[in-house]
C-alpha cells in the first residue's frame, strides 16, 4: 500500500471511545496502511463524551468556518485534529454544537436512539467531504465503517459527483453487526430529499433502520468487507447479491495480508 492515499471515516475509533469492533478496525487498519508507507486519514465525529484535553484536540481553523446546510438549515462545521500516540497518525473530528456537544455518542442514558441521528448523519457525511476539499487531498480509496457513517458512498456518488477530487476513488464499506432497533427519524428520508438527490437512489430510507442504511452503503460502494463474523441473513443475501467484490470476515488477527492482497487487486487494480 506504499503511498496509497485512504480516507477512513468511522463513527468511532480507539483511542477515543472505548473498544468495540468497528472502533478497534478504524483503528488497526489504518495502522497497518501507515506502516507499509500508505498516507492515511481518518475522520469520526467530536462526540461531548471525549476527552479533549487528555487526547489534546485542537481546532483548525483553517478547516472550520463553513456552513453545511441540513434541511434548510446553516449548521456551522468545526475541525477538530488529534494525534494517535505514539502512531504519528493524525484524526480529524467532525463537529458541531448542536450535533455533538452531548456527553454522549448515539443513544441517551435510557439506551434511546436520539431523534437527531438522521441529521447527523447527514452533517457528517458533508462535513467529512468538505473537509477532504479544503485539504485538496484526493483519496484512492475512502474506507466507511459504522452506520452513522454509511451516508457518505451515497453523497459522494449523488451529491458531489461533479467533484473532481473524487473521480478515482473507490469507496470500500465495511459491514458490521453493531445495529439498532426500531428506525431513525422517519422524516430522514425528506432531509436527504431536500439536498436534491434522486428519491429513487435511497427509496428504502422511508424506513430508516439498520438494515436500509447498510443496503444504501451498500449500494454505493466500490467493494465490501465483511466486518462480523455474523451478520444479519438480509444484509447477508444483499451483500450476495450485489455482485460487488467482498473480503469475508477476517479476525483482528489475520486481517493484514487479506486486506493488503484485497485492496490491491480487488479495488484499485
Amino acid at each position: 500500500m506504499k503511498d496509497k492515499r485512504i480516507l477512513y471515516v468511522s463513527s468511532e475509533v480507539v483511542p477515543y471511545l472505548p473498544e468495540t469492533e468497528i472502533s478497534s478496525m478504524s483503528f488497526e487498519a489504518p495502522r497497518l496502511v501507515n506502516q507499509q508507507g500508505g498516507q492515511i486519514r481518518i475522520f469520526m465525529p467530536r462526540y461531548g463524551n471525549i476527552n479533549e484535553r487528555r487526547h489534546q484536540l485542537h481546532e483548525v481553523i483553517r478547516l472550520s468556518g463553513i456552513n453545511l446546510v441540513i434541511n434548510d438549515l446553516d449548521m456551522p462545521l468545526i475541525i477538530k485534529v488529534a494525534s494517535i500516540p505514539k502512531e504519528r497518525i493524525q484524526v480529524y473530528f467532525i463537529d458541531n454544537d448542536e450535533y455533538f456537544k452531548r456527553k454522549a455518542t448515539l443513544t441517551d442514558e435510557n439506551g434511546e436512539l436520539f431523534s437527531d441521528n438522521d441529521e447527523r448523519a447527514i452533517f457528517f457525511a458533508k462535513g467529512v467531504i468538505e473537509t477532504v476539499k479544503k485539504l485538496n487531498w484526493s483519496p484512492d480509496i475512502i474506507h466507511v465503517h459504522g452506520w452513522l457513517a454509511s451516508l457518505l458512498p451515497l453523497y459522494l456518488k449523488e451529491y458531489y459527483k461533479d467533484e473532481p477530487l473524487f473521480n478515482e476513488s473507490k469507496i470500500v464499506t465495511s459491514i458490521y453487526n453493531q445495529s439498532f432497533n426500531n428506525t431513525l427519524n422517519k422524516d430522514m428520508f425528506n432531509k436527504i430529499k431536500f439536498d436534491n438527490i434522486d428519491e429513487e437512489a435511497f427509496k428504502s430510507l422511508e424506513e430508516p433502520t439498520f438494515n436500509n442504511l447498510m443496503k444504501i452503503a451498500i449500494d454505493y460502494s466500490d467493494a465490501l468487507i465483511i466486518g462480523s463474523e455474523e451478520l444479519p441473513e438480509t444484509l447477508n443475501n444483499y451483500l450476495k447479491d450485489s455482485e460487488k467484490p467482498i473480503l469475508e470476515y477476517k479476525s483482528k488477527d489475520e486481517f493484514g495480508p487479506a486486506y493488503t492482497e484485497f485492496f490491491n487487486s480487488e479495488v484499485l487494480s
